[in-house]
């Protein structure tokens, strides 16, 4: 039987007004990919900082490799070979490959000693990596490899990795498994963070679940599955989803038309002839790898960015390529960016503050000129309700949720208001699976009573579930359409990676 590289006894941490981890205990085998899984708020992030020296915690004993773990930063984690790649990359994009190595590592390494490792590295890992290449050059994929390499440089013993292939094609998920297979055989440990029940079940060999920041369940995979798992985690089991054809009709709400802007930046990507139409009740999926003009797209259809814009835009034909983001929302068109904190949300503003800045001429939120923060704090307590946001309650301050609870608080907000057009990015992003089903529930819900969405993700599974067409973006250009009940996962997959397949 394998020893123990890593044993977490009754560790526990708490915020004002929330205890994150509670006696939290388990152990991880070395020579072995561990899953840790929970609901977001569960405790996952908190006690994972903790293990990497971004935060200490009150209560508990850490023992890792036979010798007690008292690490105060993360270069001492490091140090004490403990790597961690985080779901969000920590990259300069300003900067190249080879700058952003050297900065993240602790000893001095001349440029050529930084070369051979490098080269060791990318040719026992394949994990090609140009040094040269500026950051803001390359794809998702690429830049987690330079995360990686960067860690690997450290030659660590255990790696934890923050859900790693979120923002992969399957191509890349392929091969970063390849890599994850040859540190194992080396013999190094794994703690693995994803909501991608499938993948725990397809590669991890042991599990710890997390509810309510205590261990619910620490054992081996045996006889699992992703709607066991799930039901641990949530301590209920999801009802199933199904996508509905029945609702849309023929009249179109959207319409995009050669749709075309130039940035002259090289940290934005030129948009080309973009051309969609968008049905009532109808979901239109937009997949993509990070970085392909998702971003640019989104702003381009939500009135942030409007000078230099060529092409046609019409909303239940009224041109409104040239409308602000108020006078859109003025026609009940609803958007929720993918920075949910500081573009979704004001962090200083209480949840109840929040839900007023985002809502249409037609609600009650105020009377004979004054606004009704009843009516509002009501509207609030809605959304906490039904989409299950953990927070002490509508005064909290946004800045105080959990990046996955702050998520379900804005998308629940803008589901509520029941516009005419959604446009959301990146829906489930990192969020669990009970948030993750009541999502995608809640917009099929609303594309049945006639509201138009757009959804753009890098999550194949996401699109593929909730979406009734979806296009794939690729280096600024929109491919045609297709019918999600007729194109694979691998097609999708091929398309975002620039191949075609027609």
């Amino acid at each position: 039987m394998s020893e123990n590289i890593l044993i977490i006894k009754n560790v526990s941490k708490s915020f004002p007004k929330v205890i994150a981890n509670k006696n939290i205990s388990f152990n991880i085998k070395k020579n072995t990919v561990h899953a840790l899984l929970g609901e977001n708020g569960a405790g996952k992030s908190t006690l994972v900082k903790i293990l990497y020296g971004l935060l200490k915690s009150d209560e508990g004993e850490i023992t890792f490799n036979n010798s007690p773990l008292k690490v105060q930063s993360p270069s001492e984690a490091r140090k004490n070979k403990i790597g961690m790649v985080f779901q969000h990359f920590s990259l300069f994009d300003s900067l190249t490959v080879r700058e952003n190595l050297i900065l993240g590592i602790d000893q001095n390494m001349s440029f050529s000693n930084l070369q051979e490792k490098v080269n060791e590295i990318s040719n026992r890992y394949k994990l090609p990596l140009d040094l040269n290449a500026p950051i803001n050059t390359l794809s998702a994929g690429q830049k987690q490899r330079v995360e990686i390499v960067r860690i690997l440089l450290q030659d660590p013993q255990l790696l934890i990795m923050d859900e790693p292939t979120s923002v992969l094609t399957p191509q890349e998920v392929k091969s970063l498994f390849e890599t994850l297979n040859t540190l194992l055989k080396e013999g190094r440990t794994i703690l693995y963070i994803t909501h991608k029940l499938e993948e725990v079940i397809n590669l991890c060999d042991e599990v710890t679940i997390l509810r309510n920041g205590e261990v619910i369940e620490s054992s081996k995979l045996e006889n699992e599955t992703a709607e066991t798992l799930a039901t641990k985690m949530l301590g209920k089991k999801l009802s199933e989803i199904a996508t509905d054809y029945s609702n849309i009709t023929s009249k179109i709400n959207l319409s995009a038309k050669n749709l075309s802007i130039e940035f002259n930046d090289p940290f934005l990507v030129d948009l080309k002839n973009i051309s969609f139409d968008i049905k009532e009740g109808e979901i239109f999926g937009i997949a993509g790898v990070a970085g392909n003009g998702q971003s640019e797209l989104m702003n381009l259809l939500t009135g942030e960015e409007i000078e230099g814009v060529s092409g046609e835009l019409d909303f239940n034909k009224i041109d409104i390529k040239n409308f602000s983001p108020k006078k859109r929302r003025d026609m009940s068109i609803a958007f929720v960016p993918e920075n949910r904190l500081g573009h979704s949300a004001v962090p200083e503003l209480t949840l109840t503050e929040n839900i007023l800045l985002s809502q249409f001429p037609d609600n009650d939120f105020q009377k004979n000129g004054l606004i009704s923060f009843e009516n509002i704090e009501v509207q609030a307590k809605k959304v906490i309700e039904k989409f299950n946001v953990v927070t002490p309650g509508p005064d909290a301050k946004a800045s105080s949720l959990s990046g996955g609870n702050l998520q379900k608080f804005v998308i629940g907000r803008e589901i509520l208001s029941k516009p005419k057009l959604l446009i959301i990015s990146h829906p489930t992003w990192g969020i669990d699976a009970g948030a993750e089903h009541a999502i995608r529930q809640s917009l099929i819900e609303l594309a049945k009573n006639g509201t138009s969405i757009i959804v753009i993700s890098q999550d194949l599974d996401e699109l593929i579930e909730i979406t009734h067409r979806l296009s794939v973006i690729f280096n600024g250009k929109l491919s045609k359409s297709y019918d999600t009940r007729e194109i694979s996962i691998s097609q999708i997959g091929l398309l975002m990676g620039g191949h075609k397949i027609d």
